[in-house]
């Protein structure tokens, strides 16, 4: 029985199905009560990239949460924020993305022609609407390989519920400021100079393994007294931008990767 029927369209491949399976006396039986899998959108899938799929948040939702959202994700979103590790005060912790997430963008920043991150990290910053940057970082904004779109669905969808969980009273709907992935090296960008962010809240995602891929390292909360280190790939810190949480980022004394944070700043 095929999907084709010349009164459907494309879109319409179920009811296709079903006049041919009619047509054919085929009887169906449907059963809802069990996932049996679905069909995947392809007519705006691209082949321009290497890992294609990250982009497809949009199209296919289903299959990007379960290649990229992280699979304790779920477990999380329905916890009262007591429940929720706290390594400093007013400081979250919480799975987000997933390992295959964090190798794949890395591969995809590394794989595009020249040096991605060349021209960052200097205070004349042309890619932001000022042209200045207080705080620079060696980083590639997600505007950049056209992703934006993609992490602010993300955000909007996962980290949203999480924010309304442990920042009760408020509600974050979807804007962001800044969103980039940071690389820290040995040559390069050691460390990060104390600084507020220009956000509501800040969240941080580590895209590599602390003592494995890098050593040193960590975010240090400075009026909090308190340093968050050892984050596992995927894992993500939230904590509140202006005013209350001055932080800097400690030198990376040795690496043995690439090591990169994705970071979004994040305001109304």
């Amino acid at each position: 029985v095929s999907y084709s029927h010349k009164k459907y369209d494309d879109s319409n491949y179920d009811v296709g199905f079903s006049a041919n399976a009619r047509a054919n006396n085929v009887f169906l039986h449907m059963v809802n009560i069990k996932q049996h899998g679905h069909l995947k959108r392809m007519e705006n899938y691209t082949d321009t990239r290497f890992h294609n799929d990250l982009w497809q948040i949009f199209i296919n939702p289903n299959d990007w949460k379960l290649n990229y959202i992280h699979v304790d994700y779920d477990k999380w979103v329905t916890k009262d924020r007591p429940e929720f590790a706290q390594p400093c005060p007013d400081v979250y912790h919480f799975p987000l993305l997933s390992k295959k997430f964090s190798w794949h963008i890395i591969h995809e920043l590394e794989s595009m022609p020249g040096d991605v991150f060349e021209g960052s990290g200097i205070n004349n910053d042309a890619r932001l609407q000022g042209g200045y940057e207080n705080v620079p970082t060696v980083d590639v904004h997600f505007t950049q390989i056209n992703f934006q779109q993609e992490w602010l669905k993300v955000l909007r969808d996962y980290v949203g519920p999480i924010q309304r969980r442990v920042y009760e009273g408020y509600s974050f709907h979807g804007s962001a400021f800044l969103s980039f992935v940071v690389k820290y090296h040995e040559q390069g960008q050691r460390k990060l100079v104390p600084h507020h962010d220009h956000s509501t809240f800040t969240t941080n995602t580590a895209l590599n393994r602390q003592g494995v891929d890098y050593q040193g390292g960590g975010s240090y909360f400075i009026r909090q007294n308190c340093l968050v280190r050892d984050v596992e790939i995927g894992w993500t810190l939230i904590h509140p931008g202006r005013l209350t949480h001055y932080h800097e980022g400690k030198e990376i004394t040795r690496v043995l990767a690439t090591s990169s944070s994705a970071s979004t700043i994040l305001r109304k």
